[in-house]
């Protein structure tokens, strides 16, 4: 390949390559770059898509783990978890109900607390960045070691029942913990998730706000402009893409987060915590696999299908507040 020497505006000679055609050095920085690039591209194919083919095929077959052979059933367990199996269904349909629960709670009481939150500290002046970093601090803490710190909190003889009695509000308290009660267990949960959620919350916020012009609200407030008329009227309409990405976070959350209702009550007392997330955990790995593994690999699926669903929903309504 020849190059084509040209005189510059200097009236200088150079080369350059002719058109239509990629310098060598070019090309020795393309394969460069795969070079590099190749061995993390080649663990995903192995790790990521094969996973997730196979996944996909065991959910249409029996497995118990260890032998070559997989016993194809087709569809039938996705029957058994929507209605065929009398022991898995109502398993499934309580789940489902806990975890719809909590999709719903979560969200809506994050916002609740931190958009307030977030325009109180927008607000103050004096000591605002550490404020901040008390506020995000249960977000940066371990979550393991919290939940087993809030454990141990709501026990019987733990803290919150021991106040509650030394306040008078005995009446509150809880003789077999905030946790054994079934009637307090799940509601329990769902605080601990929003405290632990509002942090995130409350910065996504606190970025919002400070990107929308003073201006605009000064404007509001010399037309005399309650505070709370600037918030329904100003802040919550331009903050609805964050309100939108909050609330798609903690759906998500509902959806595969397990962590807590593992470590903290195993689902209990009596199932009343059980969600989808913890029965696909444990068709996993206790119950009998020959019979589960297949089913749990279908029920995670259908959960991705769920999170696809409400993202797909979360971004039209995104596109439209827009």
């Amino acid at each position: 390949m020849t190059t084509l020497t040209v005189k510059d505006r200097a009236g200088r000679l150079r080369e350059e390559p002719p058109r239509g055609g990629r310098p060598r050095g070019r090309w020795k920085e393309i394969l460069t770059g795969w070079a590099f690039v190749l061995p993390a591209v080649a663990l995903f194919l192995v790790m990521g898509l094969y996973t997730i083919g196979s996944g996909f095929a065991l959910s249409f077959a029996k497995w118990n783990g260890f032998t070559p052979e997989w016993l194809w059933v087709g569809i039938q367990n996705y029957k058994d978890l929507l209605y065929a199996d009398p022991s898995l269904a109502p398993e499934m349909r309580r789940a489902a109900w806990n975890t719809l629960q909590v999709m719903i709670a979560v969200p809506a009481l994050t916002v609740a607390i931190a958009l307030p939150l977030a325009v109180t500290l927008n607000s103050i002046r004096r000591l605002r960045s550490l404020l901040r970093s008390v506020y995000f601090l249960p977000y940066v803490t371990s979550g393991i070691a919290v939940y087993y710190a809030w454990r141990y909190v709501l026990e019987p003889e733990g803290s919150v029942n021991l106040l509650l009695r030394a306040l008078g509000l005995g009446s509150l308290s809880q003789p077999q913990g905030f946790l054994g009660n079934p009637s307090t267990a799940l509601p329990t949960l769902i605080l601990i998730l929003v405290w632990s959620s509002v942090p995130v919350a409350t910065l996504l916020y606190l970025s919002g706000l400070q990107a929308i012009d003073p201006n605009m609200i000064e404007a509001a407030q010399i037309d005399g402009a309650a505070p709370r008329h600037v918030l329904r009227r100003i802040i919550w309409p331009l903050l609805r893409p964050i309100t939108a990405a909050i609330v798609l976070l903690g759906v998500r959350d509902a959806l595969h987060g397990f962590q807590i209702f593992l470590i903290m009550t195993g689902g209990g007392p009596g199932g009343h915590t059980d969600v989808l997330g913890l029965m696909t955990y444990r068709l996993s790995f206790f119950k009998g696999l020959a019979q589960t593994l297949g089913v749990a690999s279908a029920l995670g699926w259908l959960l991705f299908a769920a999170a696809l669903l409400l993202t797909l929903v979360n971004a039209r309504m995104l596109r439209r507040i827009r």
